[in-house]
């Protein structure tokens, strides 16, 4: 119960020590994690206290009755199996809400229609790749802006990704961001979150992917609306440049 007080409250013990520092805007999976917490160490110091207590009362040297052999429980075989499937149905119902809007409550325009990703993040082996629709606000035109291993947002909008893999399962994760989604080749996905606080934070991928799957790592920036947009236009005008001059050394 306590735990439920302190996310009302906004507070959680030892807040800040568990996870990365958390720079969006929804708590909800940092509430989940605590309120898993909770079940689990109860159980945990429970189980733990009690196997103290039969070690201490039983133990050879001060008890010297007989051993009693017990055939087992019909009713506490019931018991242990009906108050763990109770707590997983619990927590199965309680984590829909965080589920639905990690996966299912895509931002939307304000016509009705989903909001279009930002950016595509493609996984390759070892790099992220990042593609950037031009001035056509289209992806896959001629204009499009690519980098590697460097994405930039803007601070305090819904901003939708688009992920997907080149080669072979990766994994794309923010842990700043509280976002971690698989991305399998030939299969189109998104993500979304709302960056609240300025920064440079760490892109890696969790999923085993080859050799080199230890140095898969890019780097996401929050920034204000006008420092985005203007490095935005920097990089478009740094690939133009980049494409000129290739062309002119031909």
């Amino acid at each position: 119960m306590a735990i439920f007080i302190w996310s009302a409250m906004g507070w959680y013990p030892l807040e800040g020590h568990w996870f990365p520092e958390r720079v969006v805007a929804n708590s909800s999976i940092d509430h989940l994690f605590y309120v898993i917490l909770a079940l689990t160490g109860i159980v945990f110091i429970g189980t733990g206290l009690l196997m103290f207590w039969f070690l201490w009362k039983y133990d050879g040297k001060h008890h010297e009755g007989p051993v009693f052999y017990s055939h087992g429980s019909h009713y506490l075989e019931v018991l242990w199996s009906v108050i763990p499937a109770i707590l997983l149905l619990f927590l199965a119902i309680y984590q829909m809400d965080a589920w639905a809007g990690a996966r299912m409550r895509r931002p939307m325009l304000e016509n009705g229609q989903p909001k279009p990703p930002i950016a595509r993040v493609t996984g390759r082996q070892f790099e992220w790749k990042i593609q950037y629709p031009g001035a056509d606000q289209k992806l896959d035109t001629a204009d499009d802006i690519y980098l590697v291993n460097e994405l930039h947002v803007p601070r305090d909008e819904e901003i939708v990704l688009e992920i997907t893999a080149e080669d072979v399962l990766h994994s794309f994760f923010l842990p700043n961001f509280r976002e971690k989604q698989d991305v399998v080749p030939g299969m189109k996905q998104y993500v979304w979150f709302k960056p609240v606080k300025d920064g440079k934070f760490d892109i890696v991928c969790a999923e085993l992917c080859g050799w080199g799957h230890y140095k898969m790592k890019g780097q996401i920036t929050v920034e204000s609306r006008s420092d985005y947009d203007a490095w935005l236009k920097k990089a478009y005008d740094d690939q133009e440049l980049s494409e000129f001059t290739l062309a002119e050394a031909e």
